[in-house]
Order: structure tokens, then sequence, then C-alpha cells
């Protein structure tokens, strides 16, 4: 009972910091499409994948979308939140997957490349039908977005939070594993 109640814990804490991140770390790459913005909200949802396994990432996916949508987000509204549960459900269902099996470093980095093109194949029908039907953008124009920016934005920013993700995960998976152990013995 402890356990389940530390994992929540530790999932809400990793909820409010993606939602931070959001709201601290956000920029456009591409001057051309301002409204594609980096972000590294994926990081916290990352690491709760990996800690407690793709079913909690995905959770944690929607909970921080909603959470968004209703926040520093609030501009996409549903559709930002819909799109976001889609892409990074697909990023944390297969890199958590992944690693799950292959619990090392090297499944660590295969889980995240694999994870990154998941995303990023998942975003291109997504911005066909989201951004052409809800968000009035041209299907023509869409399409003629895909290979210089939408493409090329999703691959950046999944590799951007994959690596960041890579190099903060051993430190933070430490320090909650010690909090989980600790509460075990008390």
């Amino acid at each position: 009972m402890k356990n389940n109640v530390r994992q929540m814990v530790n999932l809400a804490m990793l909820a409010a910091l993606s939602v931070l991140l959001v709201y601290l770390v956000r920029f456009p790459i591409f001057p051309s499409a301002p409204f594609l913005e980096y972000d590294m909200a994926d990081v916290p949802i990352l690491i709760g994948t990996f800690l407690f396994g793709p079913w909690s990432g995905l959770i944690l996916t929607i909970v921080v979308s909603l959470l968004q949508a209703a926040t520093v987000s609030a501009g996409s509204g549903w559709i930002g939140a819909l799109m976001h549960i889609v892409a990074t459900g697909a990023f944390v269902l297969v890199a958590g997957s992944i690693y799950r099996k292959f619990t090392s470093r090297a499944g660590a980095v295969a889980s995240l490349i694999v994870g990154s093109i998941a995303m990023t194949l998942t975003m291109i029908p997504l911005n066909l039908i989201f951004t052409v039907k809800f968000m009035g953008a041209p299907r023509e124009v869409v399409m003629a977005m895909l290979l210089p920016t939408i493409i090329p934005f999703n691959l950046i920013k999944a590799g951007a939070n994959s690596i960041i993700t890579f190099a903060v995960y051993k430190p933070v998976a430490r320090v909650l594993r010690l909090e989980m152990a600790e509460a075990k013995e008390a």
C-alpha cells in the first residue's frame, strides 16, 4: 500500500515538474513556424515511464496534457491536449515497453530512438487531421510543411528530450529509488 502511495506521489511530482518546465522552457525552433514550440514536458514523463513502466507513463502523459491545456497551453485547447496525449502516448508506450525488456544503457538509447520515431510518425496524421479540420489550415499548406518543418521539428523535439532524459535519468532515478527504499524501511 505504501509503495502505491509513494509511486503516486512521485508521479504527481513528475507531472508538476513537467507543467513547470513547459512554463519555463518554451520557444520556437523554426522562425517560419513559430507555433511549433520546443518544450521539455516530455522529460519528466519519460523519467516516470522508465521508473514505473509504460502504462504509468501514459497516465502521466494524460494528466500532464490536461493540466497544460488548462494552464500554460490554454491557447491550443483540447486539440493541443489530444495531440500531445496521442503523440507522447505513442512515445512512452513504445520507449517504455522496449526499456522494460532491455533495462540497460543500450536499451535506454534504443527505446528513446524508436520512441522518438514513433512520436514523429504519429504527428504526421495528427497534423493532417487536426491542423486541417479543427485549426482551419489548408491541407496543401500542411502537406507542404511536413518535410521541411513538421517532421524535422518533431525529430528535434523528441531527440532533444531523449538526450536530456538519458543524461538526467540515472541521478533522478537514484534519488527517487532511495526515497522509495526509505519509505519501505519506515
